[in-house]
Order: structure tokens, then C-alpha cells, then sequence
């Protein structure tokens, strides 16, 4: 398969105003391939987001480089889409408004912009609900909203950036069987944020784990569970082996952070 994203021994520091350099991520290097759904996995703190918002453009390694097809990544960038936790929707504009809102920024007619809005409003199964505010729908519905928002304007990457986490278990469930049908109909290349295990091996092609900050690529695990892929696949030997392998690694990088955050404590 053909890469897409690629962070070549990429470092970032941050430089906090009468505090010591903090080093997020250093010499990370990692590739993903056109169509692949990767999750990115380890303890709080080492570096996943950071990654994540460069490869959007958001911020710059301060070493090393991150590219989208071959081209360095140096402002932020239109063709990767960004899902946040948060829903980030217009309290003013509906379920409509949200979607058509980056059409518009892109200077699409509006016949055009309504079509291809009521496209993805019944991808995301949210037919019927195009007038409705924000502030009528469930926190599951608004996540809809954010990735139709963003399916609309056809990114050639989704980023996202634990976008279930504030969900329940029974939503969040839900939400990663549409996301798959979703990626599997669109063949979208997916990065994605998250801390949960199970989320990693529902969703993902490969399950990268990253080490305690400063963040380094620890180990990449391929994901053998075959596709389609359903909550009821966490009862077979398969799904139990490969996610005691993932805790193995991450549990380790858990216990250095715990360790490294007691160690500053302590002075």
C-alpha cells in the first residue's frame, strides 16, 4: 500500500515560561498507509495528540519532519480533517448549518452544499434531525454532526482525537460500528486518539503504542481479527491474546509514567 502520512524522526518541544524544556516526542517516526485505520495508544502525556496536531498543521516538529503524500506539512492543513472530543459545533447554526458550514468556506454553491449535506446527515443516521440545534441532540448525535461536518468537505485523512471518550458505553459502542462502515464505504485513512483497548481493536488495521513521554514509537501491533468486525468478537481466544500483548507493552509505559510523575513530585 501506498503511505500517506508520514512523521520522519520527528521532536517536539515546548518551552514553558520559567519551567524546564518539556520534550513531548522525540525522534518518532511513523507511516501510515492510504486507507489504513491506525490507532495510536499509550499513557497520558506521551505525546499522541502532539503527534496528531502536526500531522493537521496545527503545530511544527521542532526536529524531523511529517508530510502528507511526499509534501512537507508546514501550515495548517486542508486535507486532513480533524475530530476533536469536544463537539466544536455552532450553538446558532443546525444539524444542516454544521455540516454545510466548511462547503460554504470553500465557496460551494448552495443547491450543491444542501445535497451533499443531506449525503452525510444519513451517513451519520441523522436524517430527520437537519433543523435541530446542538442543544436538542445527545452528545452522540453532536459527535455525528462532527464527522459529517468534516466527511462533507472529503479530507484525504480523518484525525481524530478521542472523539467517543466522553460517551457512554452503550453510545460509544454504537458509534464504532458506524465509524467502520463508514471508513469501510469511504476508504478513508483514519488516525486515531484513543485510551481504551478494546476501542484499538475494535477499530484499527494497526495499533501503534507509544512510550511514556517523551513519546517514541514503542511497538505497532497488526490487527489479524477478521473484518466486519462486532462487539461479540471480545469473546474469542484471538481478540483475548492480542489484548493482553497491547497491555503488556502499555501497562509498562503506564508504570514508567507513574514513576517518572513521582520522581518530580519528590523534587
Amino acid at each position: 500500500m501506498t503511505n500517506i502520512l508520514r512523521a520522519d524522526h520527528v521532536t517536539k518541544a515546548y518551552q514553558v515560561r520559567g519551567a524546564p524544556e518539556m520534550i513531548a516526542v522525540r525522534d518518532l517516526s511513523l507511516d501510515v498507509a492510504e486507507g489504513e485505520f491506525v490507532c495510536l495508544i499509550g499513557a497520558s502525556g506521551c505525546g499522541k495528540s502532539t503527534l496528531l496536531n502536526m500531522f493537521a498543521g496545527f503545530i511544527q516538529p521542532t526536529q524531523g519532519t511529517v508530510s502528507l503524500r511526499g509534501e512537507p506539512i508546514t501550515r495548517i492543513e486542508p486535507r486532513c480533517g480533524m475530530v476533536f472530543q469536544s463537539y466544536a459545533l455552532f450553538p446558532w447554526k443546525t444539524v444542516r448549518g454544521n455540516v454545510e458550514f466548511g462547503l460554504e468556506l470553500k465557496g460551494i454553491p448552495s443547491s450543491e452544499r444542501r445535497r451533499t449535506a443531506a449525503r452525510f446527515i444519513e451517513m451519520v443516521q441523522l436524517k430527520g434531525f437537519e433543523d435541530r440545534y446542538p442543544y436538542e441532540l445527545s452528545g452522540g448525535m453532536q459527535q455525528r454532526v462532527c464527522l459529517a461536518r468534516i466527511l462533507a468537505v472529503d479530507p484525504m485523512v480523518l484525525l481524530m482525537d478521542e472523539p467517543f471518550a466522553a460517551l457512554d458505553a452503550m453510545t460509544r459502542q454504537v458509534l464504532q460500528e458506524e465509524l467502520l462502515q463508514i471508513q469501510e464505504r469511504s476508504r478513508k485513512t483514519i488516525v486515531f486518539i484513543t485510551h481504551n483497548i478494546d476501542e484499538a481493536l475494535i477499530l484499527a488495521d494497526r495499533i501503534v503504542i507509544l512510550s511514556a513521554r517523551p513519546g517514541r514509537v514503542k511497538a505497532i501491533v497488526p490487527n489479524t481479527l477478521p473484518r466486519p468486525r462486532h462487539v461479540s468478537i471480545q469473546l474469542s481466544p484471538d481478540y483475548a491474546a492480542l489484548k493482553a500483548k497491547i497491555w503488556e507493552h502499555v501497562e509498562e509505559e503506564v508504570q514508567r509514567h507513574v514513576e517518572a510523575d513521582r520522581l518530580m513530585a519528590a523534587g
